[in-house]
């Protein structure tokens, strides 16, 4: 084995100092003193370090390792900060054309964050969703073990063995092991022993007397003592159980209202009694420290008088408080509290002194006058306050509140005005009661002089002309914005928005609609996505009740893109809703004038004149709509109107025409439809139809609809194997049509009775149309239909696998409804919400869970959100009305009524399958209604 040492056991070589070579040095200190060595020298360190910088070919540092630098400017350091401004920027003049260039920074700023905000937050959404979808929950992934634990029987719970908990055995086993144990001490063995022994000696200095006995110890017992406190026992037990049995009584016992215990709080007469007396010592001492600490703090002195006042003593704090404003004269929280403890003894002396020392306190003389009981006192003090406060717009305003002549308060408020000319609530006040109306605009001349940056004078100066009936309402409010953007003090668009809508809140609607004729576009570019936005402050207008304030942003908008389809459909729903009949006529013939190429548009104006009866009018309308754009949905419109009237044999002249002019695809089925239900002869019906349909497959061979029809009317003739082809047929053209598969699914279950093969056409389907919700329902009602509840839950949780259709509110209604049992159709309906958020089917089924345990209320609220989320499902409305039969009012059902007549649903599976039926074409909502409810389950 060597016996060489290893490195940092070896010695020092000579000189070394550690850490040299990065350019540390050696140092003592005063505790080193004596043996210390002493560090290398300068010239030592320099040779070391240029040895070192020569072998690495570094240059030659300086003598503590860094390289020599250039003399630099002491002001270099201030300009790397850009916020210090001690230097370059001490000396810059920010004028007003810096600010105005802040605020079109700033202006741009807005509205590209503005620009930006739908596309973010859309943005941030899809990554939302895409990142829980590859990262579920640990409650998702165990989700279907969840719920398979429901269907664990009692027996197979009880027979799961206990685990025991053995770290807890351990843990106290060993505690127990360490438990030290002592003999008992002779002292307690003895004590012990003669607890049960009687002493019988008598003390020589025992005493006695007429209220008490001696005892063997030599001791007195005091027997009135003790029959008090048992009284008093007593009497706390006897308070106890009266208060309890009041609570009791009242229902409210061994419980605290949450809503009301701070309001009771307030209510509550505290005394002496209600405190702890060392409680109250111990805040009034900390109290005292503090106004000894420093007695120029009020505040000190006022927690003082009103701890004093909540233990009862009046007086005590009377005195705190006078001792305070003995100290402190010019604080005017002193002084009202002050007032307020003494109110009823000498509160007007108090006050008479606290506005002599303090006579410009607005605050203190507002005090004074309230403790004056009779009118002229008031005004008497309310001027002498004004000789001293002539700028206090507080006080001018009470002043005249007490004026009960009218011509005394116009004085008054002229010589306010005078006194305060930027006070603009004093200029409108006076404006309000000058006896002519040029005296108002004088007075609002003279204000906006004084008030150059404020728009509510302009609001205020077109309000006046509007009240007059001047003409001038217009120029007004278009000056007053010219003026404010030249004084740089033009509000915001939300702000001028909100005064417009104010101004309609108030009755002056014609000012509120020039405000927004004036301002709606200020502040945007021709680049910003204006009537995107103007349409949304219209909705917004109107979900504020402001109609008159949207009317006049449709307007603005109208007048800047006047051939806007959709504006003009905005309006004319908004005059549908909230207008009246006349006016929605109007703004509907503007629009077909302004869009003449909108069949919707006409389509509208047509159904609006026939719904109000007038027959010939909706006619007339369709005859301009046909001279300015013979399409297929004219055409349609008017085959409906005249088949509604009974005119057939019209209807199927304009069918035919229709198929000559517009052959579409719609017309074809709406020309089979036709034939089925209004046949020329019994006879004859269905081959007609059946005619038709292949007339038209031979044009338009891919539409399901076609396909449908044909295999329909066989099915009606009983010819089911016809009836299959078609279905087949139809499904190889269109594989993509969902509804081909269904209804060929429920021809081979229903028709047919073999529900293998309605399986397998529902397997072929979900394989040409993945992740389809609908396929994956009738699967599941297909199972259940046939009684195979086991193989209906298995495919049901297969379908609400995150990889298929783990978000559809069909089904999941399906199985909470169908496919779990009664007490868990509640869990089983928030984790529905939780995933799916947002479905009217999904909404529905919660509400009839509520509804099947009674919570009236909760239902109504989720029945009412289903109609909110989507008012186009029918279904929704019926379970509503099914509902509303049951335990709603008369009024209740007459407003859903009128909800459902203004929505016309369309859509529903329930509600289509009943309103598309043979026969139904001219059936109206509430046919169509009572139909399907009477049908719901």
């Amino acid at each position: 084995m060597s016996g060489r040492k290893d490195f940092l056991s070896q010695q020092a070589p000579e000189n070394y100092v550690a850490g040299l070579g990065r350019g540390a040095t050696g140092f003592t200190t005063r505790s080193d003193l004596g043996p210390a060595r002493e560090g290398p020298s300068e010239d030592q360190i320099k040779e070391a370090l240029a040895k070192r910088a020569a072998q690495l070919g570094a240059p030659t540092p300086s003598a503590y390792g860094a390289v020599e630098k250039k003399e630099e400017e002491d002001d270099d350091e201030r300009f790397q900060d850009p916020e210090n401004e001690v230097g370059l920027f001490a000396t810059g003049a920010y004028d007003r054309d810096d600010d105005e260039a802040d605020r079109i920074y700033q202006d741009i700023d807005e509205r590209m964050d503005r620009r930006r905000k739908i596309r973010r937050e859309a943005r941030e959404k899809q990554e939302r969703d895409e990142y829980e979808a590859k990262n579920p929950k640990i409650q998702q992934q165990f989700a279907d073990l969840k719920r398979s634990l429901g269907s664990v029987t009692d027996e197979q719970w009880q027979n799961i063995p206990e685990v025991g908990d053995l770290t807890g055995k351990n843990r106290r086993t060993k505690q127990n092991s360490k438990q030290r144990f002592y003999a008992v001490p002779d002292s307690v063995i003895a004590g012990a022993r003669n607890s049960t022994e009687f002493d019988t000696s008598v003390s020589d200095g025992a005493q006695t007397n007429g209220s008490g006995s001696d005892n063997l110890d030599g001791t007195m017992t005091n027997f009135a003592d003790i029959g008090a406190a048992r009284d008093k026992v007593l009497q706390v037990n006897l308070d106890k159980a009266a208060m309890g049995s009041a609570e009791a009584n009242s229902g409210s016992a061994s419980t605290i209202d949450p809503k009301g215990y701070l309001t009771s709080l307030a209510k509550t007469d505290l005394r002496s009694k209600d405190f702890d007396i060392g409680d109250v010592k111990r805040v009034e001492s900390l109290l005292q420290s503090v106004i000894r600490t420093n007695s120029r703090h009020p505040p000190g002195y006022i927690a003082l008088a009103r701890l004093h006042e909540l233990a009862g003593k009046p007086v005590k704090a009377r005195d705190v408080m006078s001792q305070c404003c003995t100290l402190n004269p010019h604080s005017e929280d002193g002084w009202l509290e002050n007032i307020r403890l003494n109110e009823g003894h000498n509160a007007k002396v108090i006050a008479a002194a606290a506005v002599k020392e303090n006579p410009q306190s607005t605050r203190l003389w507002t005090r004074a006058t309230e403790l004056e009981t009779d009118q002229q006192s008031k005004k008497r003090v309310l001027r002498r306050a004004l000789d001293l406060l002539p700028k206090s717009v507080v006080l001018w305003k009470q002043l005249v509140q007490l004026s009960q002549d009218e011509s005394e308060a116009r004085l008054l408020l002229s010589k306010a005005c005078s006194e305060i000319p930027a006070s603009i609530e004093l200029h409108l006040a006076l404006a309000r009661i000058v006896e002519t109306v040029d005296e108002a605009r004088k007075v609002l001349n003279t204000c906006r002089r004084a008030n150059p940056k404020n728009a509510e004078v302009w609001i205020a100066a077109t309000r006046l002309e509007e009240q007059v009936g001047s003409k001038n309402t217009s120029n007004i409010m278009k000056r007053g914005v010219q003026s404010l953007a030249n004084e740089n003090a033009m509000l915001k668009r939300e702000e001028w928005i909100e005064q417009a809508e104010k101004c309609e809140e108030e009755g002056a609607v014609l000012t509120g609609q020039c405000i927004i004729k004036e301002t709606l576009s200020y502040g945007l570019d021709e680049d910003d996505d204006r009537k995107k936005l103007f349409m949304e402050d219209a909705q917004a207008s109107i979900s504020r009740g402001r109609y008159e304030i949207a009317r006049a942003i449709y307007a603005y908008i109208l007048r800047i893109w006047p051939t806007s389809k959709s504006a003009w459909e905005a309006s004319a729903n908004q005059e549908k809703v909230h207008g009246k009949r006349e006016d929605l006529w109007n703004v509907l013939e503007k629009a077909v004038e302004a869009v003449p190429q909108a069949d919707d548009l006409w389509i509208q104006y047509a159904n609006e004149k026939y719904q109000s009866g007038d027959v010939d009018g909706a006619r007339i309308v369709l005859g301009k709509a046909f001279n300015q754009s013979p399409s297929e949905n004219i055409y349609l419109e008017a085959i409906n109107l005249e088949a509604k009237n009974g005119q057939i044999d019209q209807a199927r002249e304009l069918l035919q025409q229709a198929r000559q002019e517009a052959g579409t695809d719609r017309v074809w089925i709406k020309s089979v439809a036709f034939a089925r239900t209004h046949p020329e002869s019994n006879e004859t019906n269905s081959s007609i139809a059946l005619d038709l349909v292949n007339q038209a497959l031979q044009l338009y061979p891919s539409n399901w609809k076609l396909w449908a029809q044909k295999a329909q009317i066989y099915t009606t003739l009983a010819l089911l194997p016809q009836a299959r082809e078609a279905y087949t047929t139809g499904t190889r053209a269109n594989p993509k049509s969902v509804t081909l598969w269904l209804l060929l699914s429920r021809l081979e279950e229903m028709q047919a009775g073999s529900v293998v093969k309605a399986r397998s056409v529902l397997d072929r389907a979900k394989a040409q149309n993945p992740k389809n919700e609908r396929l994956w329902l009738e699967s599941v009602r297909l199972e259940r239909r046939a009684g195979n509840v086991t193989a209906a839950k298995n495919l049901m949780a297969r379908a609400l696998q995150p990889g298929e259709c783990h978000k559809s509110g069909m089904l999941w209604s399906e199985r909470i409804w169908h496919l779990e049992p009664r007490t868990q159709r509640k869990p089983l309906s928030l984790e529905a919400v939780k995933v799916v958020e947002s479905d009217p089917t999904l909404f529905v089924t919660v509400a009839r869970v509520f509804w099947a345990e009674r919570k009236l209320e909760k239902a109504v609220t989720w029945f009412e959100k289903a109609i909110l989320l989507d008012s186009d499902v029918g279904d929704t409305w019926a379970w509503y009305w099914k509902f509303l039969e049951m335990h709603g009012g008369e009024e209740k059902r007459a407003d859903v009524l009128e909800k459902l007549r203004l929505a016309e649903p369309r859509h529903g599976e329930a509600w289509a399958a009943v309103r598309k039926g043979v026969g139904r074409e001219g059936w109206g909502v509430e046919r169509v209604l009572e139909e399907v409810v009477r049908g719901l389950e």
